[in-house]
Order: C-alpha cells, then sequence, then structure tokens
C-alpha cells in the first residue's frame, strides 16, 4: 500500500520547474521534530508578519520535509501558532497547513495523500485510540507547509505554526482499525491553473459548485468534517449512483454573520462502523453560496469535505502512479508552496 519515496518520484524530478531549486524532497530544510510522552509535534520555521492590511501581512512558511522518527499510530491532532517567544497566538493567525505523504495516493484522487489540512477554523480532533488510529513508520517522508495571517495592528516577528498529534504506539490489537484521511474538493483535480488554489470566485445571489468520483477502494467513512467562506449556506456529501445525500450541514456562524467552523460528523455507532462507500460508485460533494453583495467576490468561495476513512480487510490501496499528469502537477504545487489558498484555509474574502 505504502510506495517508496524513490519509487514515488522517479520520472517525475526532471518535469518540475527547475527554478525552484527543489531536485528531490531531500533537498528541503528539514522541519523541526520532537516526539516523547505520546507527542509528535512537527513546528515550520518562523515567518514575519507586517500589520493587518499592509503589503507583508500575510507570509508563507518555507516548505519542509518531515522525516517520521517512529513507527506509530496517531489518534489526535490539533494546531497551534505562537510567537518568537513561544506565547500562544490566537487561531485567527493561521492562514493554513498542509501535511503531504507523497509516497501514497489520494482516495478519491490520483494525488499525493493529504494527512491534514487545517485553519484557522479547523477544531482540536481526536479519536478513540484504541478503535482508531493512523499508521506511521519510522523512515516515513512528508511534506509541510503553510500560510500565516496577521489579523491585529502590531507587527510580528517569529510566528511559528505547530501540528501536535497525539501517539499511541502500536500493539498486536491495538488500534483495530487502521484509518487514513480522505477529502473531495469542488475545485479537484487541480484547482486554478498556475498554482492549484481550491478557491473559486463567488457570483452574487445564489450558486454552487459540485465534483464528483469514486474511491479507489471499498471501505467505510466513519468522520467527515469540511471547510467553506462567508456566505455559504450549505456542504453535502451525495452517492450519485443511488440519489442517496449521506451527509448535508450547513456552517456555524458568530454574531456578525461569518463563518467560524463547519460541524463534525462521526458516522460510527455501537451497531456499526460508518458509512459504506464503493470503488463501482460515484460520489459527489456540492458546495451552495448566496451572496448578498450584489459584486462578484474574486476567490469568495470554497468547499471541501474531508474525514477519516478505514478500509476493508484485505483492500488494496493502489500506489502513486509518478508518471500520471495530476499527480505531477499537484506535486509541483506543492513543493513551490503556490497553492496560497489552498484546500480548508481560513482565510476571509467577505
Amino acid at each position: 500500500m505504502i510506495a517508496t519515496l524513490s519509487v514515488a518520484l522517479i520520472g517525475l524530478v526532471p518535469q518540475l520547474d527547475q527554478t525552484s531549486g527543489l531536485d528531490t524532497l531531500s533537498g528541503l530544510p528539514p522541519a523541526r521534530l520532537t516526539a516523547g510522552a505520546g507527542q509528535l509535534v512537527i513546528e515550520l520555521p518562523p515567518v514575519d508578519l507586517m500589520p493587518a492590511g499592509t503589503e507583508g501581512d500575510m507570509a508563507y512558511t518555507e516548505v519542509c520535509r518531515v522525516d517520521i522518527p517512529l513507527t506509530a499510530s496517531l489518534y489526535a491532532f490539533r494546531v497551534e501558532v505562537v510567537d518568537a517567544d513561544g506565547r500562544p497566538l490566537p487561531p485567527g493567525f493561521l492562514h493554513h497547513v498542509n501535511l503531504t505523504d507523497p509516497s501514497r495516493r489520494e482516495l478519491f484522487l490520483p494525488t499525493a495523500l493529504h494527512l491534514i489540512a487545517a485553519s484557522k477554523e479547523t477544531p482540536a480532533l481526536a479519536v478513540p485510540r484504541l478503535l482508531f488510529g493512523m499508521p506511521i513508520r519510522a523512515g516515513d517522508r512528508y511534506v509541510v507547509s503553510g500560510m500565516l495571517a496577521n489579523p491585529g495592528p502590531e507587527h510580528r516577528h517569529g510566528v511559528r505554526v505547530r501540528l501536535v498529534y497525539s501517539y499511541m504506539e502500536e500493539r498486536p490489537i491495538w488500534p483495530v482499525w487502521d484509518a487514513y484521511p480522505w477529502v473531495m474538493d469542488v475545485m479537484f483535480p487541480l484547482g486554478k491553473p498556475g498554482g492549484g488554489s481550491k478557491a473559486f470566485d463567488l457570483p452574487p445571489g445564489t450558486s454552487g459548485r459540485s465534483w464528483e468520483a469514486s474511491p479507489a477502494v471499498r471501505g467505510r467513512l466513519v468522520g467527515l468534517g469540511g471547510h467553506v467562506h462567508d456566505f455559504a449556506t450549505s456542504l453535502e456529501l451525495r452517492d450519485v449512483t443511488t440519489g442517496e445525500l449521506l451527509w448535508r450541514d450547513e456552517p456555524i456562524r458568530d454574531s456578525t454573520g461569518r463563518v467560524t467552523t463547519m460541524p463534525v460528523t462521526r458516522f460510527y455507532r455501537w451497531y456499526r462502523l460508518g458509512l459504506r462507500i464503493e470503488p463501482a460508485r460515484r460520489y459527489r460533494v456540492t458546495v451552495t453560496y448566496d451572496n448578498p453583495t450584489g459584486e462578484t467576490i474574486v476567490d469568495g468561495g470554497m468547499g471541501a469535505v474531508g474525514g477519516m476513512f478505514i478500509p476493508d480487510r484485505g483492500a488494496t490501496w493502489p500506489g502513486v502512479d509518478p508518471n500520471d499528469p495530476v499527480y505531477r502537477q499537484d506535486l509541483e504545487n506543492m513543493l513551490l508552496n503556490r497553492a496560497g489558498t489552498m484546500m480548508m484555509s481560513g482565510h476571509s474574502h467577505r
């Protein structure tokens, strides 16, 4: 199920933009890692942010490699943003952060597997550690990148973002099921040309966007959440083959009407593991907006669902195809960190 990194990149590097200076993932600077006492912390390099509303109030981090130091099962996750002295900053400083495994493919798309894509709206997430866990292996190599935004009037120096995972060392029977992340975005497969942004222009009035595909393997969706921008009215996932609406929800808003988050749904119960999905069926994600401004909002819309997936026992998840043009372009966008408003970014366009 897991292809080696060298196999994943064969034939790919010559097609990458050589001006990036990145011939292989080995050429990327390493993210700072600490592991112990059941926690794995991935920290990106610091960035400086100018006051809100000025040039430089948003900044990309470096694209870094993550060399996994241990074999374990991940069961909880949160994001932290801190200043140069390590003091916590409000979630509004996080635009987005993405952790990707180039050696494994997505469930619904032949691109590199997004292990996490978080924004200021992403809550801390956890599952029962004896039941579910995402396996990681010592020697795995991932890619991490992010973007920070200053919502305040002060200049901020050395702002850092951390991914904090809780892990359990794997045992013969724990966890019961290996679980993997999955995502569907209305701007798949590659987003906008020239960088892969998953944002789209939002016309006045009611509008919607959709994307559909079939999964690579059969299994069950055990958890689902989503991401939208202001003026979104609903987000849904539908089995197109049968017409069944699998999930639909509306964003949670603050007192000003701005979107704060999307609800998280857990499909597992004592009597069932989750929602079954089949490669023979097609599934569609749809986001709907109602823009009352009377004007088109550039990059004002996003729509994505994602969560946790458990493949059936004995199912073989296809490896990545390094010659697939969608895989190559997606990896290039990731390495160059050009997808400024990638899936699950939290930037408000209101």
